[in-house]
């Protein structure tokens, strides 16, 4: 496909097409912060924004080629141009959505499988940005190990500028042929930029874990250096010496942000002009004449890990997951150990260069469009087909579902069960590729609030005619009981209300937001609401329960759990006691043991010995809600108590496998497929209750 546009005008035109040695100087400053930040580097806190400096150059080369294209031929074909980008990347991403399929069947638990299949697929089709956005969200992937494939969000977001770009670009051309190209081409560039940066600014602080990978947030750093493209023929104006100092002080600000910028960063938004503007301002000093650019970058080491920071970039991020998962203690990597990875990366990523980047790209039997277009299709297959072996691996790698029983085997004596002993694996409910999605129906009803959103939404189960009323309230460590509470609903023709909220405590107090590093205001409103509508609607019994994790705020910042547990129990017990105030019974379900591991993993890793997953119950205790709800519960003497942690943890040293079934979905959920199987133990408090 060819577009007409408009011939540029020569004042307009690009920047010559010398070869710029300090751009490929700056790709290695990008893709080193990058490496040594994933390598666990303490000093780089902020090495992400290497990424950012990534966006910038991409902005500003793909407008340069664009422009001097359209300046040469007064035209822009989108078929050459969109031919160009599929065999300059794609082949080398196929190369490594295999291996990175290959490594998951070979080191990774069949847990993970699934998840790595889909981000294969959707990274294939460089869309997994928002499927990673999506999930930032999603509170019970929030302590997921990382994908392999999750750097691949910026590659998807630079793909989605590449496909907008050229088509605004050529209906700025063709919609308005009045005045200079560099108007036109400044208007588009307006159009996207503005708009992204101040929704950049208003997400990155209402939800800023998707606002980090989504393409809207994002686009503006590339407009940058879409900008510098079109203004850069002005370069010579600026004399060489304010040009060499305008590109250090750009090179200082990228420092700056690699070194004081952390997690704890409101991220993109306004923050990321320093290093967006850094990157600007080093491709603005090598610009024009070329008398402005930094020397240093232009060094030969420089060059060679610039020309290979592309396959850097695709292949250390795999290797450091899957080494995690074999060296990784607690889920991370010794800096040593991280340092030897990156550095090993170098290998595959000089083959990936040799072998496949830059002989697809420079091959001329691959320059004619049609032929790039299908080389692209066949990369893209590649990766869905990788996928989709790998989603069919892991149902048939997981352990043989069986017909597990339970905390049905236990017993009035938990503790002298056999069941209470490690068992040998032969099956499993659920089956492990399963056990990390088998949580309760309210996350897939759509009725467990968010941590954003203040709004009260509510699902029911069992008899919704029913005229005895229960409602289940709190956080995710009460959402985990709404399978048993269903199945007791069913047979007893109950009405089962639930109000539920990711991390939020049902207690009249504000508590610190980790997750947002500030107070959980979304919280207090959300219970205050919940709080004023049970006492008005007046259910026979409320249900809760909570997790240990939550703080109260300090100074700035939160104070620790032993300082926050006395005002948390005297919060929950205000609202408990304002319930039975109103003639409602409170019933309190202690909460669950938190294990130190994710139970499904370690489950996949040590079937031939799952006592290595074994936990110290007194200790998984102690990283519970246990101590919190008891001591509000001495405080409102009224209120019913129950505590099933010996059917969850039979032993002193417990498993997390008991009478065939799996515990936990994670390392502190129950699975809802256990969770149904205690609904005799807690219809023997519950049942008491109603009648009375």
């Amino acid at each position: 496909m060819t577009a007409a546009t408009t011939p540029v005008a020569a004042h307009a035109s690009a920047p010559t097409t010398r070869f710029r040695g300090d751009i490929q100087g700056l790709r290695a400053v990008a893709v080193g912060l990058v490496l040594l930040y994933h390598a666990g580097v303490p000093f780089l806190p902020g090495g992400f924004v290497g990424v950012d400096v990534f966006f910038v150059i991409s902005g500003f080369l793909i407008t340069g080629l664009i422009v001097r294209e359209v300046e040469r031929t007064g035209r822009l074909s989108l078929s050459r141009f969109y031919a160009r980008r599929a065999k300059r990347l794609l082949p080398a991403t196929a190369v490594v959505f295999v291996t990175v399929a290959a490594l998951t069947l070979l080191f990774l638990p069949v847990t993970r499988w699934r998840d790595i299949a889909g981000d294969i697929a959707a990274s294939s089709v460089y869309l997994v940005n928002w499927r990673l956005a999506d999930r930032s969200v999603d509170y019970l992937a929030a302590e997921s190990a990382a994908s392999p494939l999750q750097h691949f969000w910026s590659l998807a977001v630079e793909e989605q500028f590449y496909i907008v770009w050229p088509l605004l670009i050529v209906a700025l051309f063709w919609r308005w042929r009045r005045g200079s190209a560099s108007r036109r081409l400044l208007l588009g560039l307006a159009v996207i930029a503005v708009p992204s940066f101040v929704w950049s600014v208003h997400l990155t602080t209402a939800n800023p874990g998707a606002a980090y990978f989504v393409t809207t947030t994002r686009l503006w750093e590339m407009a940058v250096g879409a900008v510098l493209a079109v203004g850069v023929v002005h370069a010579d104006r600026l004399s060489p010496t304010v040009r060499t100092v305008l590109g250090w002080a750009g090179l200082a600000a990228i420092g700056y942000a690699a070194l004081t910028f952390d997690a704890s960063t409101t991220f993109p938004g306004a923050a990321a002009l320093v290093p967006t503007l850094g990157a600007a301002a080093v491709l603005l000093a090598g610009s024009g004449d070329g008398r402005g650019e930094l020397g240093p970058l232009t060094a030969t080491p420089m060059q060679h890990v610039g020309a290979w920071s592309y396959s850097l970039y695709l292949w250390h991020w795999p290797l450091i997951v899957v080494a995690t998962a074999v060296w990784g203690a607690d889920g991370t990597l010794p800096v040593t150990t991280g340092l030897l990875v990156v550095t090993a990366s170098v290998l595959p990523a000089w083959l990936t260069y040799r072998l496949v980047e830059r002989p697809f790209h420079q091959s001329p039997r691959f320059g004619v469009p049609w032929r790039a277009g299908v080389l692209g299709l066949v990369c893209v297959a590649v990766g869905l087909t990788a996928a989709g072996l790998l989603a069919v691996a892991s149902t048939r790698a997981s352990v043989p579902e069986g017909a597990g029983r339970g905390a049905a085997v236990l017993g009035d004596d938990p503790a002298a069960a056999d069941a209470g002993e490690p068992e040998e694996v032969t099956s499993i409910t659920p089956p492990l590729a399963d056990a990390p999605d088998d949580v309760a129906d309210v996350y897939g009803d759509g009725c467990h609030q968010d941590q954003r959103s203040a709004e009260v939404t509510s699902c029911v189960y069992g008899d919704t005619e029913s005229e005895t009323v229960i409602a289940l309230v709190g956080d995710s460590h009460a959402a985990h009981w709404q399978p048993t509470l269903e199945v007791l609903a069913e047979e007893n023709g109950w009405r089962l209300e639930t109000y539920t909220k990711s991390a939020c405590i049902f207690a009249d107090v504000l508590v610190w937001s980790g997750s947002a590093s500030e107070p959980y205001v979304s919280c207090q409103e959300w219970q205050d609401t919940v709080r004023e509508q049970l006492t008005a609607q007046g259910p026979d019994v409320v249900v809760v329960s909570t997790s240990g994790a939550y703080r109260l705020p300090g100074d700035g910042e939160p104070l620790s759990r032993e300082e926050s547990l006395d005002g948390l129990a005297e919060g929950s017990a205000r609202n408990w006691r304002a319930l039975e105030d109103a003639g409602v019974d409170v019933l309190t379900i202690n909460d669950t043991p938190r294990l130190a591991v994710d139970a499904p993993e370690c489950v996949a890793e040590h079937l031939d010995d799952i006592d290595a997953c074994a936990i110290d119950r007194d200790a998984a205790m102690s990283r519970s809600g246990a101590a919190l709800l008891r001591t509000a519960a001495e405080q409102v003497p009224e209120v019913d108590f129950v505590d099933l942690t010996e059917y969850v943890c039979p032993r002193q040293s417990c498993v997390p496998v008991v009478g065939g079934v799996l515990t936990f979905s994670d390392a502190h959920h129950l699975t809802a497929t256990y969770a149904r199987t205690l609904a005799p133990r807690l219809a023997e408090t519950i049942t008491p209750l109603l009648a009375r």
